[in-house]
Formats: C-alpha cells, structure tokens, sequence
C-alpha cells in the first residue's frame, strides 16, 4: 500500500515543481492589490512542439484508489492547475529501466497546482472532492507524446 503525503516543493522536487502562492510575491502589480508570483513553472518541449493551454474535466476519484496505470510524456512537460480550491491526488514515480519504479502519491493542498518535468511518470488526474475541472500547459503538437505502463498487480493508495 502507498501512502499519501502532502505536497511539498522539496518532496515533489525530483518530479516537477509546486505552483502555489507561498511565500512573498515577487511583485505587487494593478496599483499594489494583486501580487504576482512570478515565473513558477519550467515548460520544457523538444522543437517539434509548442505550449498550448487545454481544459481538462476528471471525474471524482474514491479512497482507498487503484493505481494500475501510470503515464509519462517524453516530448514536453505538463502543468495542472486546479481551477477550483480543492485538493487532488498526485502520483508519480521515478523511472526504472523505461517503466515507472515504486509510486509516490501527494495530495495537494487547496490553491496547489503542479508542474511534471518531460518524461516523469504520473498517475491520471485524481480528483477527491468532486469532479474536477484543470487548466492544463503541455506541448501541443503531431508527433506521439504519451506512454503507458499497466501494472501486473496494482498498487492500492490510501490516507
């Protein structure tokens, strides 16, 4: 069983990076009542590629949750960013020999978006309150981008 840990940048780290408004912003912009919290996320596609911005609407998601699957994207990066205030489940793993090793499963904190490095393995959007609806960055482009991996035996993840 795979336990869920909140998410922290220094955890996530290896994966991809936290967007969230922690911290001081790095500016305060529109007459100093907005703050800016600037640059969060590396976008990272080969050549052949460029950044799009998507909508994507996930179903709610139960615990205990069945992780049989997990998916990577070795052309470009992929930032999800929560476009309501609910947590959601993050999976990742690191790669072992072209297939994902032992998964990790956060859960976001409320406002938390994330950014996957190009190439990490990642469960699928994982929403625990509700459906949920994403704005999502990620290249945009003819070339195949998706990877899938199917578990033998199935990881269970649980609070």
């Amino acid at each position: 069983m795979i336990r869920i840990q909140p998410l922290t940048a220094e955890a996530f780290a290896p994966y991809g990076e936290v967007l969230d408004t922690a911290g001081a912003p790095d500016k305060l912009i529109n007459q100093g009542l907005c703050g800016r919290y600037h640059d969060r996320a590396t976008l990272d596609f080969t050549q052949e590629g460029s950044a799009g911005i998507s909508l994507f609407k996930a179903e709610l998601r139960a615990l205990p949750y069945t992780l049989d699957m997990m998916e990577r994207h070795p052309l470009g990066s992929q930032a999800f960013l929560p476009m309501s205030m609910d947590a959601f489940l993050v999976i990742v793993a690191p790669d072992v020999a072209g297939k994902p090793g032992t998964p990790r499963a956060f859960r976001t904190a409320e406002g938390q978006g994330i950014n996957f490095h190009r190439n990490t393995w990642h469960g699928v959007l994982t929403p625990l309150s509700g459906p949920g609806l994403f704005a999502v960055i990620d290249r945009i482009g003819g070339e195949e981008n998706l990877q899938e991996h199917w578990f033998g035996t199935p990881y269970t993840i649980d609070a």
